[in-house]
């Protein structure tokens, strides 16, 4: 029994150490597919001009079906507006309770731009731009598409890859612009003309606590969460295997990573601009 006990033990110590290993490999696979997608953006604004020009169209806009409602573009507006009427009902609510419900303007300048803004145009950019991204590289990958460009001389990582990042990045900068306005509207409108607070004092409240430099930063978050998020998706794209079925998987893991890396990458921006004096004061 001891030894049969032992034994059980060193087979499940064994399979921890490989699962281990092929963990902490998969992961350097994917940061030298990142450097190298990195690595290859001279290229493609090079070579692949028309390419980064028709994605940005694509998906900014979307094609087919998705271009009749706006594409992208109408999916973050509603994402953001839904978000910033949130704070309109929450922040006067619970700013009434204590009798400051002036504040709201406040809490719309300090929360929409720099939490909700720029974590919903990534969740936006990964549900939407990332997860088309993986499956169309996914669907080349399994039809020998891809090998097909290698064959032909054409750098595949600098054509689907750094094409799609370059584009990502150039996109994500308008949706946050939509995306910030989107909130910054709805929380108005739903202070002012749902609960009747005075315009002007919302908009005393509001330009008081909004700062440009905020903005700036909130900007330069999403520009970064964008990067993260198609370096994720191409990665998962570019790599998929096991047929249709191999794609949907693919799809569904980058997405939960981009989730997960959007809200890591938020954190550290926060944490590291806000973290020691939070940039506000509440006199006057």
């Amino acid at each position: 029994m001891t030894s049969t006990g032992a034994s059980r033990g060193w087979s499940l110590l064994r399979r921890f150490r490989s699962t281990l290993h092929d963990g902490w490999e998969g992961v350097g696979w994917q940061m030298a597919f990142y450097a190298r997608t990195i690595g290859e953006i001279r290229n493609a604004f090079a070579h692949y001009k028309l390419e980064i020009v028709r994605l940005i169209a694509q998906m900014s806009l979307g094609t087919g079906a998705l271009a009749v409602i706006g594409g992208t573009v109408v999916i973050i507006a509603f994402l953001t507006l839904s978000a910033g009427a949130i704070i309109a009902v929450q922040g006067y609510n619970s700013l009434a309770g204590i009798g400051v419900e002036a504040l709201t303007g406040f809490i719309s300048a300090y929360a929409n731009v720099r939490i909700i803004a720029p974590v919903v145009a990534g969740i936006g950019l990964a549900a939407t731009i990332g997860a088309g991204a993986t499956a169309q590289l996914g669907a080349m990958r399994i039809s020998e598409e891809i090998d097909a460009l290698e064959v032909m001389g054409i750098r595949s990582i600098a054509y689907l890859a750094s094409t799609r990042v370059i584009a990502g990045v150039i996109v994500v900068i308008p949706l946050y612009c939509i995306a910030v306005l989107a909130s910054f509207f709805a929380a108005r409108t739903g202070t002012t003309f749902g609960y009747g607070q005075s315009t002007g004092v919302y908009d005393h409240y509001f330009t008081t606590f909004l700062h440009s430099t905020d903005i700036l930063w909130s900007l330069l978050q999403s520009v970064v969460v964008g990067i993260v998020v198609m370096l994720v998706h191409t990665y998962y794209g570019f790599t998929a295997s096991g047929g249709p079925a191999g794609v949907g998987e693919a799809v569904g893991r980058a997405v939960r990573t981009s989730l997960i890396a959007t809200a890591f990458v938020s954190v550290v921006i926060t944490l590291s601009v806000y973290g020691q004096s939070g940039n506000f004061d509440l006199a006057g």
